[in-house]
């Protein structure tokens, strides 16, 4: 149980972290932090953060399926890959410490950051597809929802990264399509944390209320604002959090 002064912290902490999120990724930038300061252990951290961000994620889907920018139909064989992926990635991450990837998820972002400065009309418009849905849902389901299982920072990155490159959507849609994605692995993984009774309901009770608020607001500005909008928020996003990985590295 939280003390009554944690209220508003909590709720105001998913209010920012579900609009950044709903736009660009990277809420767990926010969150995790302040969980972590308010004393909990790293595994309820990370169950807590997982409730909140479900949260943020329904809400985020919802508005964006409600607005015709993605079709959650299509979007099943995914999901359901997606959650696999993070089930698996998180009972890996119990017997396999994650610090290997601190040092190299560092560099992909990096380079999705690059690739996206560098290529200015990345995800203006749709794209004919590279790859058969099925071959996507059943590479980036696994292995995206994996990672996600597993360690988690930049996975909605890689995810509207993929949509793009893969699938050729533009970046509102893909942004859209990464929330579904999100929603799946947050939601698989949420199910293991809980039966370890690794969650603070009334902490991730509270940030939940913030997120669905966050989100809806985000989800509403990239429906109305498009690409713009999104673009330079999503490679200041990666940015950020390549530093904070950076610098966690280095206390390691």
């Amino acid at each position: 149980m939280f003390e009554l002064w944690q209220l508003p912290l909590l709720v105001g902490t998913g209010l920012v972290a579900g609009f950044v999120d709903s736009i660009a990724g990277g809420g767990g930038l926010i969150t995790v932090p302040v969980l972590l300061s308010l004393g909990l252990d790293p595994r309820h951290t990370l169950g807590t953060n997982k409730l909140q961000a479900t949260f943020g994620a329904t809400s985020a889907t919802w508005h964006y399926a409600d607005a015709k920018t993605v079709s959650l139909k299509d979007c099943g064989r995914g999901f359901l890959l997606s959650m696999l992926g993070a089930a698996l990635g998180t009972l890996a991450v119990q017997r396999v410490a994650p610090a290997f990837l601190q040092r190299a998820i560092p560099i992909l972002l990096i380079v999705a950051a690059i690739y996206t400065l560098l290529k200015p009309r990345l995800g203006e418009k749709d794209l004919h597809p590279r790859m058969a849905r099925g071959w996507f849902d059943l590479l980036f389901g696994l292995s995206l929802g994996f990672y996600d299982g597993f360690f988690g920072p930049g996975v909605g990155t890689f995810w509207t990264m993929a949509f793009m490159l893969g699938l050729g959507l533009n970046m509102t849609r893909a942004t859209g399509h990464t929330k579904v994605m999100n929603l799946a692995s947050n939601a698989s993984s949420l199910a293991f944390f809980l039966l370890g009774g690794n969650v603070y309901f009334g902490m991730g009770l509270a940030m939940g209320v913030g997120e669905l608020l966050g989100a809806r607001m985000g989800s509403r500005m990239v429906i109305v604002r498009g690409t713009k909008f999104i673009r330079p928020i999503f490679i200041a996003v990666v940015l950020a959090l390549t530093l904070k990985l950076l610098y966690d590295s280095r206390l390691k």
